[in-house]
């Protein structure tokens, strides 16, 4: 059991109930005499007050959506840094909170989709990065150049990326258009800069994630791949971009439906 945002959340949501739920219970069992005054307790105003709005929190942020800051530059040039990005939480199935278990199964990841999972290694930290292998394929990774079951994936280069505020220091990296058969997105390269190579077979059950920002990504390259268990959702909208580098608000970004292809 994870002792995160959710747990508290769900805390909050039982005890707020329960001091509700008892007082009124407490009432039915003890009822005050015809034309008494009567005042809640501060507590049970409180928990009164309090009780649906964690409800409502609780259940969407479980259940439907729930949103996320992208802290890092692994995902540019398709995320940057200080985007604020909505994650669709039962796509892959409907998980109970806290707890992870999955009661309800709804679909399983896309090649190239988007996703946020629980890191393998801290399930406490969510990452974000694109899937790339599924059950039973072979990726191989070689000169910067991404393979999937023994077929090169195409790639285009578009020139030289320019980038800004905080992601400003991938400024002179290479962009390029990856077509991870039939979804186009952009990919950063640094040629000459040591990555790890090889080839990985992905475990049934399990799937093979990298980041867009391919010479600065923590990914499956390095620790391994993402068992299903692990999943949070998928990301599919920006709603707001912040950067204080940057002159703050990107207005640009707003709105920006993610995994859409290009």
């Amino acid at each position: 059991m994870d002792y995160d945002f959710s747990f508290f959340l769900v805390a909050a949501t039982f005890v707020t109930g329960a001091v509700w739920g008892g007082y009124a219970l407490w009432l039915k069992r003890h009822p005050l005499p015809a034309g008494a005054a009567h005042k809640e307790p501060l507590l049970v105003e409180y928990a009164r007050s309090f009780f649906p709005i964690v409800l409502i929190v609780m259940l969407l942020r479980s259940f439907l959506v729930e949103p996320f800051r992208i802290p890092s530059g692994s995902m540019m040039p398709t995320l940057l840094i200080g985007d604020f990005i909505l994650v669709n939480k039962f796509i892959y199935g409907i998980r109970l909170p806290v707890l992870n278990t999955k009661v309800i199964e709804m679909g399983e990841p896309a090649r190239g989709d988007i996703v946020v999972f629980r890191f393998p290694k801290d399930p406490t930290v969510d990452y974000i990065k694109r899937v790339i292998g599924l059950p039973g394929d072979k990726i191989g990774y070689y000169n910067k150049q991404l393979y999937i079951n023994g077929k090169p994936i195409a790639q285009t280069s578009l020139g030289t990326y320019e980038g800004v505020g905080q992601g400003a220091s991938m400024s002179g990296a290479e962009l390029l258009l990856e077509d991870l058969e039939g979804v186009r997105h952009d990919i950063l390269i640094r040629r000459g800069q040591p990555t790890v190579e090889g080839e990985f077979t992905v475990p049934e059950g399990s799937y093979f994630v990298m980041g867009d920002n391919r010479d600065n990504s923590n990914d499956s390259r390095y620790w391994g791949v993402v068992p299903e268990a692990n999943l949070v959702g998928k990301a599919f909208f920006i709603w707001m971009s912040w950067d204080f580098e940057n002159g703050g608000i990107g207005f640009s970004r707003l709105g920006t439906v993610l995994n859409s292809g290009r």
